[in-house]
This record gives C-alpha cells, sequence and structure tokens, in this order.
C-alpha cells in the first residue's frame, strides 16, 4: 500500500504488524483500505477479469487479491508492494486460502515497477497511490506494464484542490504520520493524459466514506474498542481515534474526496 517511486516512499515501513492487526479489527482481515469487498466491486463494475491477467498494486497484506482471485476467476493476479512485512502476510494468507497458483505476490525497492512491458490486461488499485508523490512517473509506469487495450480502474485518496492543505487537513496528515502524496482529481486525470491513458474519469466517494468513516470511529470508540485494544494495545487505539477524528472534519468538508479513477490504454495501431 505504498509507494512505487523514491520520491513518494518511505525507506521502512509503514503498515507494521500493529497496524495490519488494528486495520483488519477494524476493516476486516487482510484489508489496509475501507469499504471491504463490496467497495472493491464497485471499483471494477463493468471490467472483464475471468482468465486476464491483473496487477493489484499496492496490494497491502492481500485481502483485496484475493477477493479479487475468489469471486472474478483470473487468470493470474500479481499483487505488489514496496513494504515486506504486507507481502510475507499477502502470501501466508494465499497459502491459507488455497490460492497460491493463482495469486502471486511481488515485493521491490521503490523505482521501476519489476514487470515486463505489457504484462497485465487490467490494473486495479485500492487507495494506495496516496503514497505516490509522483503521480505522472506513477501513471507513465502503469502505462507502461499494461497492455494495448488493457483497463486501470482504482480508487485513491485525493484532495479537493491543488493548492496548500488547510489547517485541518494538514492536523489530519500529521495525525496519520503516513507517506501522504495527495492530489487533486485534475492532477490525476492530466498525469493519466499525460502517460497516454485514454477515457479517464473520476468519481468521488466523499459522500459514500463521509458517513463510513463516522460509523467507523463510533465503533472504535464503542463495540469495537476491546477488541482493537486487544489486537494492538489501547495507545495505538487512541491514536487511531484521534486520527479518525481529525479526518470526519476534512471529510464533512469536502478537502478529503475518496476517489474511483478509470482509463484504458488504447489498443495497438489506434492512437489516443
Amino acid at each position: 500500500m505504498t509507494a512505487t517511486v523514491e520520491d513518494g516512499a518511505a525507506l521502512e515501513p509503514e503498515y507494521d504488524e500493529a497496524a495490519i492487526r488494528f486495520l483488519g479489527v477494524l476493516w476486516g482481515e487482510g484489508y489496509l483500505s475501507p469499504g471491504g469487498p463490496a467497495e472493491v466491486d464497485r471499483v471494477l463494475s463493468g471490467v472483464a477479469l475471468q482468465g486476464r491477467h491483473v496487477l493489484d498494486f499496492g496490494c497491502g497484506a492481500g485481502g483485496i487479491t484475493l477477493h479479487i482471485a475468489r469471486t472474478y476467476a483470473p487468470a493470474e493476479i500479481v499483487g505488489y508492494d514496496v513494504e515486506q512485512p504486507v507481502i510475507d502476510r499477502a502470501r501466508a494468507a494465499a497459502i491459507a486460502a488455497g490460492f497460491s497458483s493463482v495469486a502471486h505476490f511481488v515485493s521491490s525497492p521503490p523505482g521501476r515497477l519489476p514487470f515486463d512491458d505489457g504484462q497485465f490486461d487490467v490494473i486495479f488499485s485500492k487507495d494506495a497511490m496516496i503514497h505516490v508523490r509522483d503521480k505522472e512517473a506513477l501513471f507513465s509506469e502503469l502505462f507502461r506494464v499494461l497492455k494495448p487495450g488493457g483497463v486501470f480502474a482504482a480508487s485513491d485518496w485525493l484532495i479537493a484542490h491543488d493548492g496548500e492543505p488547510s489547517p485541518e487537513m494538514k492536523d489530519y496528515i500529521a495525525a496519520e504520520g503516513l507517506s501522504f502524496g495527495m492530489a487533486s482529481s485534475r492532477r490525476y486525470l492530466r498525469a493519466m493524459a499525460a502517460a497516454g491513458f485514454v477515457d479517464g474519469a473520476v468519481e468521488s466517494r466523499n459522500a459514500w466514506y463521509r458517513d463510513v468513516a463516522r460509523e467507523e470511529l463510533a465503533r472504535l470508540k464503542g463495540p469495537l474498542y476491546a477488541a482493537a485494544v486487544a489486537a494492538v494495545g489501547e495507545a495505538h487505539v487512541e491514536k487511531n481515534i484521534r486520527t479518525w477524528t481529525a479526518m470526519q472534519k476534512v471529510l464533512d468538508s469536502g478537502e478529503h474526496c475518496p476517489t474511483h479513477l478509470r482509463g484504458s490504454k488504447p489498443a495497438a495501431g489506434v492512437s489516443p
């Protein structure tokens, strides 16, 4: 769930065992982003995956990768992340679930993606591109490894504007303590187009997650509190309650914009 290019990557893992356990309590085992299978299915709506070669960019602990393998019958799905702890978790989960022949997991240092040109029919990503500051370099790499005629379908955490973040947004980013490189939908679409993607489209999911995050915060303070403390300790849970409180402010203001993105690579012989 982290970066592929040097500009946005953390040298040390940001998603350690405590973070993985905490988010598993909140979002489900193996999930490092919200919405569960239903939100993954919404991102992939209308995308043909059966028998295809799929890249899950920023796969985290592999919960989403395994959901795609189980539900959509791809020929192969490769989960990629720069953080080894989550890749280790994902590989173990694939073996336990009996999907290690379909779901493969790859880790590499930040930089050029360790894949051939045109290797994948579909590229999926769920709330991972936020960790890459250089969106232009990111989309250039994603375009390179996508086959002509291939589809890009993703979700990411965007900011509503290209200017200086508000004090509330700065407070939220500081509370997260992660390598966030937030950008607007306008910049994402420009970066996609510059890389060569066509039919770029975005759909804001702010209204959905604004309500979901409020429910998550209430659950953290109430029925999930004891389970979360048992998993990671009281200090970690209290830190995340403060983070969710800060996040709610920028969701309510509209500055924090979870967004779905879609694009495609022109078929061979077709000019963009």
